[in-house]
Parts: structure tokens; sequence; C-alpha cells
């Protein structure tokens, strides 16, 4: 995938995307977008991640050269509620300390937006995931390593709370952050219908 006239960009800051796009053999380059990603009053997960992937995408796509412009934005949903990034330690141990035990589900919402045709195509993508019940030692040196800081949910599945979780349902590439399958039949029906 991917000549000049293909050029896909990514949208995004997050080295774990970037990771899975270079796993999955795609060509791309990177350019973070800078938005504002507050969750709108009464908005919901879908909605949110849905939302800002677009946000995102057409923020690059606006000062960027390419064709494929890709947005994401991926939260964990808690009993209806978003968990974003933490703010600071404090706010990651309770966010662990809510899983603890719990079904939650992540979500996130893609866009690629074709700047030639001037189509966007959105989708979300929802895996459910069950955490073991955590210890308050195991949170805590979690926490010293500071992965959580950056991680919806503060956690990483591909890092160290790899043993925090008990089973998935649905897409595991969604769970870091991009579910893969689902975007590379989007890239695929655009370079091919474009």
């Amino acid at each position: 995938m991917g000549n000049n006239q293909d050029a896909i960009v990514l949208a995004s800051a997050s080295p774990r995307r970037v990771e899975l796009m270079t796993l999955a053999g795609m060509q791309f380059t990177v350019v973070p977008a800078d938005i504002c990603e507050e969750q709108h009053p009464e908005e919901e997960a879908v909605a949110h991640v849905m939302r800002l992937s677009r946000e995102k995408a057409d923020a690059v796509a606006a000062h960027t050269e390419g064709r494929f412009f890709v947005g994401a934005d991926t939260v964990v949903v808690l009993d209806g509620a978003i968990l974003g990034k933490p703010v600071d330690d404090a706010d990651a141990r309770r966010m662990l300390s809510a899983l603890s035990g719990r079904d939650h589900n992540v979500v996130t919402g893609f866009t690629v937006f074709d700047k030639v045709s001037n189509i966007h195509i959105s989708r979300s993508v929802s895996t459910a995931v069950t955490f073991k019940k955590l210890e308050q030692f195991e949170i805590a040196a979690y926490i010293a390593t500071g992965c959580p800081m950056d991680k919806a949910g503060a956690y990483a599945i591909q890092g160290g709370a790899v043993h925090f979780v008990r089973s998935i349902n649905g897409s595991y590439t969604n769970v870091i952050g991009l579910p893969m399958t689902e975007l590379y039949e989007v890239l695929h029906t655009m370079q091919t219908v474009g």
C-alpha cells in the first residue's frame, strides 16, 4: 500500500499506532495532530472517538501533503464512563483500582480522509477486556514505571500491564490503539475505488 499518489499520513503522535502500521507493512509518514481532545457534555464514547478521529485527520490534512489521512482516538469505557489518559499518579491509581477484577471496553474511532476525492470513512471498534483482581503493590509497581501516563485507562496491554488482562473478546490491536484489520480494509477500499 502506498506510492506517492496514494501517500498515507498518520495523524497521530502515538508510537503504538506507528508500530502497528509498520508491522502491517504500510508505508506512511507521521504528522501529529494538535487538537483539543476534551469530551463534549453528554458525548458518549463512540461519538467522542469518532469526532476526534475525524478532527485529527482533517487538522493534519489542512497543512500536509498526502492523500490518505488517518486519524484515531482510543478510550477505555467502564460502566459507561470514559477513562482517558491519567493526569497524575493518583489518577492512574484510581483508574487501575476501578478496572481491577472488572470487565470494560476499549473503544477506538478511526477516520480515513481521502484528500483527493474529499471523502471521509469513519469506523469504531469496541473490544471487551477483563482484568484480574489487582493487588495494590502491582498497581504501585506499574505506576512507578511511568508507563500508564500516556495511555487511555492508564494501561498498555502490550506493555507492563500484560499480566493484568485475563481475557479479551475482539480486536487485540484495537486495545493497543488501532484496529488494524478494519483500517486495512478501509484503506484498501478507498485505494481501489479512488
